[in-house]
């Protein structure tokens, strides 16, 4: 029916109303709840899962609604884009970056529970197709962070 299908492949997505189960939820939301209750009950260090070597790649949910909206408009031959950012980062640097938004300035100790698995060495999408047609993301992952935990802490006084 010359219907011109696409599909959007993005990398770790997350952001608001996220699943911050520690069990089973991803690692960005599950270091944001750790981060928060290090805040709150004064510890002096997280447990992260595995070695902390693992790289990932992750994507603010506004960037991907963003991605959809410009894909939805645009004519393209490939069926299949990736949507990320194209940066990568080690889960220990994701766990810095994350305990100094939120605890700030408070020296917080990293710990592994190697007996949790690692992963995945390294999950980062080809986002070069995305680029030629004219798309990246806009969110720098601080904010996402910001906007992030701004919802978290929303949500658990709910």
């Amino acid at each position: 029916y010359k219907t011109n299908y696409k599909c959007l492949m993005p990398t770790n997505t997350f952001g608001p109303n996220d699943n911050y189960d520690l069990m089973d939820s991803h690692f960005l939301p599950a270091i944001i709840k750790k981060s928060h209750e290090i805040k709150i009950k004064n510890k002096k260090e997280i447990i992260i899962w595995g070695n902390g070597k693992a790289k990932r790649e992750a994507i603010y949910v506004d960037d991907i609604a963003d991605a959809c909206l410009h894909f939805m408009n645009k004519k393209v031959k490939e069926t299949v884009i990736n949507i990320g950012t194209g940066k990568d980062f080690t889960i220990k640097d994701y766990a810095k970056i994350i305990l100094k938004e939120i605890i700030k300035n408070k020296k917080i100790l990293i710990k592994y529970d190697k007996s949790k698995p690692n992963g995945t060495p390294r999950k980062v999408l080809d986002i070069s197709l995305a680029k030629k047609y004219g798309w990246k993301a806009k969110i720098s992952l601080k904010n996402a962070i910001k906007k992030t935990y701004k919802d978290y802490l929303i949500n658990i006084k709910k």
